[in-house]
């Protein structure tokens, strides 16, 4: 995802820098030549290969709280709620991640590197939806406008050059694939003008960085009066175009058919956070009841039906939406808006196309009855940077994990049946660790650091790839009770930092922690848990477990914590052994059947029948 921000760069250093190259130009073709050492700051407008072209410019601005004119050191918070309006500035352009985290959606994308904050995170709060603070007097302290030049310089940036992204509360380290256009850089340059360092710089000053101007884009159709309308169709082909919009009003819309049968999207993540390119948006504190509506979509960003910005809400109902094309979600919530569906039939086919998905803001999405598949890689059945319940629904993903929650934020399923099968052949999105279902957080800003739960009652969850479950650099809570788990394989639960290579936290320090609780649950499998994670794992009344639960090295030989795994067997409830296990401490009020097997102790306990 994108950051944006700046440094002030003096007109002396840009002729320093001319000088040096031999080239003044404002074209953004070929790639600068010549030699010395120097530091730009400009706008990436176009990226080929290694090539970066750069709209060169300077940064005014206010200074950071802390004097430096940086962002002030140490871990993001865990706790409290964003407050305030949208940021203002420039929205970058380009890809979101493939994942749903990963595109509005994919976690498995390039999402930028950094650590959750240690100790366990606030368990209660949902984020109240609105993008982060951080324009002129809102508390941001740091709040920056980049402001262009007439000349662009051509750069090469490589996988040697050091990338840094640079946040409210801490820099991460990023890759040069973390760059995307529309990114404010302050660039140090070697020979030949390849970048030996680059500074992603924020803008916002808030903690959340990427697109920071609400862009919407136009519409082909606005509804701005209250109205009840019936039997209409809209249609749209237009580039960063709306099929429909209801803006600010109420409507009542019944038996609609809306077409967004083409168009190109200028800049994901306007299409992605803002609606800019979805087939129907309501926004502004709209408030939409739709019944009977046919929704289709034929675009990238095209996601069916929009709901942005605090105090919008849809209620839609008995509806089919079908989207085509990647970052294209069936239901797509953002900025705190409200989405109430019931009954709906949902098909996505695009990447990163999640078909109940929520990106930066969040917001509230109930979800009664109705089918939901996707089929893209990146595109689970749901991806979670809001407050989400479904009940009495079917969720399929036939290429991707069936469900994501990203940092503060939830998930509540009651009698639904989810399905998810995740794949490593298309995309790299297996790369770090193929699973059904991912609680993480990816630092890109899309989420608030936090803890994140997962509410499961009633109902099937299956996997036909990967483990069932997967915890990394996050804090979270899953909660299970009288649920049917169908496995892909022998791991049920792997608790487990990753080697950032996707940009979630850093090596070594990006374990995650979990509280696990089952009732009346039939378990079976491996639950593991490395040396920087921790576990609290509860097998409570009714429930059994027949497997194993084992504290492992953490594979990039990061420094060990305590209390990994502290197992309780609650009364009326049975472990049954089928293997040698390790864990911190353990507290049986139950029964364990060993099988010939032990448990070991972090004290060097043995225990055996």
């Amino acid at each position: 995802m994108k950051k944006i921000a700046a440094v002030i760069v003096g007109t002396a250093l840009l002729m320093n820098l001319f000088a040096c190259s031999n080239q003044t130009s404002s074209s953004a073709s070929g790639t600068a030549s010549g030699s010395g050492s120097s530091t730009v700051t400009g706008q990436v407008t176009t990226i080929s290969g290694n090539s970066y072209t750069l709209k060169l410019g300077t940064i005014t601005g206010s200074k950071s709280t802390d004097g430096s004119g940086g962002a002030p050191a140490g871990n993001a918070p865990s706790g409290g709620k964003p407050t305030g309006n949208a940021p203002t500035g420039s929205a970058p352009s380009g890809d979101k991640p493939n994942g749903n985290a990963p595109a509005g959606s994919a976690p498995s994308g390039d999402k930028q590197t950094g650590n959750p904050p240690t100790g366990s995170a606030p368990s209660g709060n949902k984020p109240d939806g609105n993008p982060p603070a951080g324009g002129p007097g809102n508390g941001g302290g740091n709040f920056k406008t980049f402001t262009a030049g007439s000349e662009s310089l051509t750069i090469t940036i490589n996988d040697s050059t050091s990338v840094t992204i640079e946040g409210k509360d801490n820099n991460v380290t990023g890759k040069a694939s973390s760059i995307k256009v529309g990114d404010v850089l302050e660039v140090q340059l070697g020979e030949n003008h390849t970048a030996t360092a680059v500074t992603v710089k924020n803008l916002s000053g808030g903690g959340f960085g990427g697109s920071s101007q609400v862009t919407n884009g136009t519409s082909a159709n606005t509804i701005k009066e209250s109205a009840t309308i019936t039997d209409t169709t809209y249609t749209s082909s237009g580039d960063d175009e709306n099929a429909l919009r209801i803006d600010g009003v109420t409507a009542i819309l019944k038996n609609i058919t809306v077409n967004k049968s083409g168009g190109k999207t200028s800049n994901t993540e306007n299409g992605d956070f803002y609606g800019q390119n979805a087939g129907l948006l309501a926004l502004n504190g709209a408030n939409v009841t739709i019944s009977g509506a046919n929704v289709t979509t034929n675009a990238q960003n095209g996601n069916g039906v929009f709901s942005y910005g605090k105090e919008t809400t849809v209620t839609i109902s008995d509806s089919k939406i079908t989207t085509s094309k990647d970052n294209s979600g069936g239901i797509q919530t953002t900025g705190g808006g409200t989405t109430n569906a019931k009954n709906l039939t949902v098909s996505t086919s695009g990447n990163s196309s999640a078909a109940i998905r929520s990106d930066r803001g969040g917001g509230t999405v109930v979800v009664d009855g109705g089918t939901y598949k996707t089929s893209g890689t990146g595109s689970p059945a749901i991806y979670s940077t809001a407050a989400i319940s479904v009940s009495n629904a079917t969720l399929s993903a036939a290429n991707s994990e069936a469900l994501v929650i990203e940092g503060l934020n939830s998930i509540s399923l009651k009698n639904c049946s989810l399905t998810g099968n995740m794949t490593a052949t298309k995309t790299n999105d297996g790369s770090e660790n193929l699973h059904n279902i991912m609680l993480y957080q990816s630092m890109s800003g899309d989420a608030q650091v936090g803890t994140s739960k997962l509410s499961v009652s009633g109902g099937s969850i299956t996997a036909k790839s990967g483990d069932m479950f997967y915890v990394t650099n996050t804090s979270s809570v899953i909660t299970l009770d009288s649920v049917t788990l169908n496995l892909a394989n022998e791991n049920l639960l792997t608790v487990a930092g990753n080697s950032s290579s996707r940009g979630w936290g850093t090596a070594g320090k990006n374990g995650g922690q979990l509280t696990f609780s089952a009732t009346n649950m039939n378990l079976t499998g491996k639950v593991t848990v490395d040396t920087i994670s921790t576990l609290n794992f509860t097998l409570g009344e009714g429930s059994s477990l027949k497997g194993t639960i084992n504290i492992v090295k953490n594979a990039a030989g990061g420094t060990a914590v305590s209390n990994n795994a502290v197992v309780m067997v609650a009364k009326g409830a049975t472990w049954n052994l089928t293997g040698n296990c390790s864990v911190t401490s353990l507290t049986n009020n139950g029964t364990i059947h060993y099988n010939g097997y032990t448990i070991t102790l972090a004290d060097g306990t043995v225990l055996k029948s």
